[in-house]
């Protein structure tokens, strides 16, 4: 008699390493069923993705239609000869457009107009952002008010602004020129249409319109700093300048190259503000290449031709952020 079969008369289960049967190696068989439950969630499984699909779809087919389509769209125009008004049908002229603006000065001397504006937009609206942002995280009376003043511009529409902007700037009767005068340092001047000081005076209401959502992210970035960390380097001795260089800077280094990387790519693409202040003047000093692609596709009907700006414009804005992107990954990858 085998010491199998005696286990199992005497009604004792019989060591794992001893059961025998047909097939069977030590290891317990899958039960009756076993495999059709594995292939039944295999099954579920895609049904969820195709269902996953259908609840995306809603949010999808706006971003296809308005957003992917005309940009496909934009770059097919740019390879032809489409214009305004004319009876012939358009003709496809491969780089043609892409040949001719590569020596158009004009519009590289709008390009480098809307990198300086960009620069000087992104620059003192992060600086003065994120001291706005420490001092609002600071425990002071009405700080509630504060932050919701804070955001007064970011819920103002950019026509608004510039409407707005425009009356102070009024050489005639604005405010600005108003206190220059009543604090005696002069008559003021022609704040949008000197060609010295047309620039700077839109920048200074480009910072202005933007510094609310800068300032916000930075906030939320300091909140989610452990305040542990401050009570540890404050027992350690270190100042307030130590505190932030050594605990605040790099919790909230990520999100300060976050912001200030969209706020390049938003105040070098922006239209509106500036179209409403100068619309590109004094003598083109503050034309964007966003308006002067604008005004060869609706005021001149070169709608090619303003095409090839705009996919130069795509292109430029997707290296800035592969070049933002592949900085984000080596910072992850050295931690």
């Amino acid at each position: 008699m085998t010491s199998a079969t005696a286990t199992e008369r005497s009604g004792e289960e019989p060591p794992d390493g001893e059961r025998s049967g047909p097939g069977r190696s030590g290891a317990r068989p899958p039960g009756p069923g076993r495999s059709g439950k594995a292939s039944g969630r295999a099954r579920s499984g895609r049904a969820m993705d195709h269902g996953a699909w259908f609840l995306v779809l809603p949010a999808l087919i706006p971003i296809l239609v308005l957003s992917v389509g005309p940009l496909l769209y934009g770059i097919l125009l740019a390879f032809t000869d489409a214009q305004s008004g004319r009876t012939d049908p358009t003709e496809w002229i491969g780089t043609l457009n892409f040949q001719d603006l590569a020596h158009d000065t004009l519009f590289w001397d709008s390009f480098g107009i809307g990198l300086l504006w960009a620069a000087g937009v992104t620059v003192p609206q992060f600086v003065l952002a994120l001291g706005l942002a420490l001092l609002l995280n600071e425990n002071l009376r009405f700080r509630w008010l504060a932050r919701a003043l804070a955001i007064i511009p970011w819920a103002m529409p950019e026509v608004v602004v510039g409407i707005m902007w425009r009356l102070v700037y009024n050489a005639d009767a604005g405010i600005l020129n108003e206190t220059i005068r009543d604090l005696g340092l002069g008559e003021g001047r022609d704040w949008l249409t000197g060609l010295a000081t047309a620039l700077p005076a839109v920048i200074v209401v480009g910072v202005w319109a933007g510094m609310p959502q800068t300032t916000v992210a930075l906030l939320a970035g300091l909140q989610n700093t452990p305040q542990e960390l401050h009570e540890a380097a404050a027992l350690d001795g270190a100042g307030a300048w130590r505190r932030f260089r050594t605990v605040t800077w790099p919790a909230l280094k990520p999100v300060a190259l976050a912001i200030t990387a969209l706020n390049f790519i938003w105040s070098f693409n922006s239209f509106a503000l500036v179209y409403v202040l100068t619309n590109g003047g004094p003598g083109g000093r503050t034309r964007l290449p966003m308006l002067f692609a604008y005004e060869e596709a609706f005021r001149y009907g070169q709608f090619g031709y303003a095409a090839a700006m705009g996919c130069v414009m795509v292109a430029l804005v997707s290296v800035l952020l592969a070049l933002h992107l592949v900085g984000r990954l080596r910072e992850g990858a050295e931690r």
